[in-house]
């Protein structure tokens, strides 16, 4: 059963990769970041997405096949199998399902080109890379609502830090836009798929105010994590939560973004500058959460929980 999920997971999603890619090489690009009073779309899709209702409808069914596959691969026969491939597994799930949201009031066929790629490698990653029974206190509610928490926190900052990336990617083109002549004939030619790719993002304001949604939302839900977190080493192992390379990462991750948001708020700090710092708080979350099983699961060949 669960290598028929795996098999249509991957399909639909790289199907509609795929058939995203193809779709984007034929359409005229709109000029860049404008606002555009009215823009034709042709009636088989949204206005919002640039998804036909169909491939909307089969991401949909991606994205319950791929939430289906993780609960039966990570909870099988009430015990818990975890590790860094499920992680980045259940992230670009959650990820491709904050997209499939967002895409119903923006236009972000950028992201979605970026998205489904990700998610249909990482939904495969399970496959090569088996994880490790976690026994003990997996069936703990404490625990189970810790685990939902922080995977939908790392899925929120997962997203962020791919708009992040879109956002350096677009505000390169601009400064080369508004340089010399050179310059502005380069980035006018652009580079190709590049250039038409980044045509089809919503304007820079809106995916800063998107960006920092996600941030707000994901820096909340990682607070609870850490909370969590504490209180459930407390009341299940007996003890305080271990100040390991996990909890540092993820401590340091979380003042990151905390100063982010207070930048954000007080000084209103946007820019190159902040768009860096939203990609290095997120490399040390990824540290704390995934690179750390990485390392002990595939380089130490030590299970880590």
């Amino acid at each position: 059963m669960d290598i028929v999920l795996y098999a249509l997971t991957a399909l639909l999603y790289g199907g509609l990769a795929v058939a995203g890619w193809r779709s984007h090489r034929h359409t005229a690009p709109r000029p860049v970041l404008e606002s555009v009073p009215s823009i034709p779309v042709p009636s088989n899709v949204s206005a919002a997405s640039g998804m036909s209702p169909s491939g909307r409808a089969l991401l949909f069914v991606a994205l319950i096949s791929h939430g289906v596959l993780l609960h039966t691969t990570i909870f099988p026969q009430n015990a818990m199998v975890f590790g860094f491939a499920f992680a980045l597994s259940a992230m670009f799930w959650l990820g491709a399902g904050i997209y499939w949201i967002e895409s119903l009031f923006f236009p972000l066929d950028g992201l979605r080109l970026l998205v489904l790629p990700l998610a249909c490698v990482a939904s495969l990653l399970p496959l090569a890379f088996n994880g490790v029974h976690v026994l003990p206190y997996s069936a703990a509610p404490l625990f189970k609502l810790h685990f939902l928490i922080a995977n939908i926190a790392y899925g929120l900052f997962a997203i962020a830090a791919l708009h992040a990336v879109l956002m350096l990617l677009v505000e390169r083109r601009l400064h080369a836009m508004r340089g010399g002549e050179l310059q502005r004939q380069n980035a006018a030619a652009g580079n190709g798929w590049l250039s038409s790719w980044l045509d089809t993002l919503p304007p820079l304001l809106t995916l800063e105010k998107l960006l920092f949604r996600l941030i707000g939302a994901g820096f909340v839900l990682l607070t609870l994590t850490l909370i969590s977190g504490i209180l459930f080493s407390e009341q299940l192992v007996d003890r305080p939560l271990r100040l390991d390379h996990k909890t540092v990462f993820a401590i340091l991750s979380w003042v990151m973004f905390g100063a982010l948001l207070t930048a954000r708020r007080v000084s209103g700090w946007r820019g190159r500058a902040a768009l860096r710092w939203v990609l290095a708080s997120f490399a040390a979350l990824m540290l704390a959460y995934v690179g750390s099983r990485f390392v002990f699961e595939v380089l130490l060949h030590r299970p880590v929980v």
